[in-house]
């Protein structure tokens, strides 16, 4: 086994993680979301499927760049950038109906109810985003992976998101600022436009 097939274990286990860790994180959420009204931590659920998804692209890459010997560089890059697109594109989607809902809210003046087990989540998750993006962007050092440098930007935009996100949740429970929840959820589709745009760039810039 040569030095870059261990650095692509190593990176396939953390996509593994990213994925484990974000469809559970974004089930949290999202049932928590509803029973509290919070549109800032339904958009954050929410993502947290999209950048599962995005963990599942960059998995099946260093997948079969470690099972093929037939599949060239290029070929790896071609279909690298479409299936970036295509989670750009999703990105879009869900920053589109986070922004209405938001709006709705400010407009109709939904108060959310204080999520407990939301504010913990969120809190939990700002450690773990750090570290991972972190992780990544060794890792994408080490491979020298666009791909995977792009990935590491991603969760590190999820890391702000949180932040952003703990912060709505923590004012409308401390203060009774419910207008914080939603527009911190407007706070939260601005960071999934950026990573959209991104993706769909293929920029791995931060």
């Amino acid at each position: 086994m040569n030095d870059r097939t261990v650095l692509l274990k190593k990176a396939c286990h953390l996509e593994y993680f990213t994925v484990g860790w974000n469809v559970a994180e974004g089930v949290i959420a999202v049932t928590a979301a509803l029973a509290a009204g919070s549109v800032a931590l339904l958009g954050f659920g929410l993502d947290s499927f999209v950048e599962s998804t995005s963990g599942l692209i960059l998995l099946w890459r260093l997948s079969k760049e470690r099972r093929s010997t037939e599949s060239s560089a290029e070929d790896i890059e071609r279909l690298d950038r479409r299936a970036q697109r295509l989670v750009g594109a999703t990105l879009f989607l869900l920053a589109t109906y986070i922004a209405g809902d938001s709006a709705l809210a400010l407009w109709n003046g939904e108060r959310p109810e204080v999520s407990i087990v939301g504010m913990g989540l969120v809190s939990v998750s700002i450690a773990v985003m750090w570290w991972l993006a972190q992780a990544k962007a060794e890792a994408a050092r080490e491979l020298n992976s666009k791909a995977l440098q792009a990935d590491s930007v991603q969760t590190l935009a999820c890391w702000w998101l949180s932040i952003v996100t703990l912060v709505g949740l923590g004012l409308n429970a401390a203060f009774g600022w419910w207008w914080a929840d939603p527009v911190a959820a407007l706070g939260v589709a601005v960071f999934i436009v950026r990573e959209g745009r991104e993706a769909w760039r293929g920029e791995s810039c931060c």
